[in-house]
């Protein structure tokens, strides 16, 4: 486990393999993400990166200012229905093609997505809609 933000900032950006590796796979208390965060707004990315962030940090990483980090948080398994449904939302195309392409997007997002500005989400939205049937 990742007790701390110096912690996390040491494994996240060291040269060893297995400690880079324990930055994206190590959980830590929410507390802890909050503080990379708030403290280290570069590696916001890499908090979302991680397996297992919580739900709750990705609530707030999903209104993150930056598209690489919205789009990394709509590509994470765990989403809820509700989350995926403001993210079909978003302002940037590759948060909504992240979205589009997400195994648990629920119909009605993948319906509205199908409407979407640019053509590769329209295309991968119709995509996973006529092959769910």
């Amino acid at each position: 486990m990742i007790k701390s933000v110096e912690e996390f900032i040491r494994l996240r950006f060291s040269n060893d393999p297995e400690e880079y590796g324990r930055a994206s796979s190590d959980s830590a208390e929410p507390a802890v993400w909050r503080d990379v965060i708030n403290r280290y707004p570069d590696s916001r990315f890499w908090v979302a990166h991680n397996k297992t962030v919580p739900l709750e940090i990705l609530r707030v990483l999903a209104n993150d200012p930056d598209p690489t980090v919205r789009s990394m948080v709509a590509s994470k398994r765990k989403l809820t229905a509700d989350l995926l449904t403001a993210l079909a939302a978003d302002s940037d195309e590759s948060v909504r093609l992240a979205v589009a392409r997400h195994k648990r997007a629920p119909r009605g997002v993948l319906e509205q997505l199908c409407a979407d500005t640019w053509e590769e989400v329209r295309d991968v939205a119709r995509d996973r809609l006529d092959r769910s049937g």
